[in-house]
């Protein structure tokens, strides 16, 4: 019952995460271009695709629709949170680390979790470590 309820509570959380940045990167378009040139992204390619990725990645997750398309929208955000941070570790930007690393943290929980709060479960997570 516990891993059931971590699951949904990172799951959520991750989601909105993702949401919120998606919906800054509509609302704020100047500032999120800005920021990501200063990180030294193509912002004018990078913005559009960005927002896809981030309304689509969680809905992949909390729908579950599939679980391989499930396990491939942990993995996009597994990489996407690990370049986000490397990205504000490489300007000298450590504060900008803080969101990647609660995504990291939230996105085990929910990923380690999720054969106990789903019907069908994904190939990938161990279940018995012995």
């Amino acid at each position: 019952m516990t891993a059931i309820i971590i699951y949904w509570i990172s799951t959520i959380l991750l989601s909105l995460l993702y949401f919120v940045s998606a919906t800054l990167y509509l609302t704020k378009d100047a500032w999120v271009r800005q920021t990501l040139a200063a990180l030294n992204y193509p912002a004018p390619y990078l913005v559009p695709l960005m927002i896809a990725v981030k309304i689509l990645g969680p809905l992949a997750i909390l729908s579950r629709i599939s679980a391989p398309l499930s396990d491939l929208a942990y993995a996009g955000i597994f990489f996407h949170l690990l370049l986000s941070g490397s990205a504000h570790l490489g300007v000298r930007k450590p504060l900008g680390v803080l969101p990647a690393l609660i995504g990291l943290v939230l996105l085990a929980a929910s990923f380690t979790t999720q054969n106990t709060a789903r019907a069908v479960p994904s190939p990938y997570v161990m279940t018995n470590m012995r």
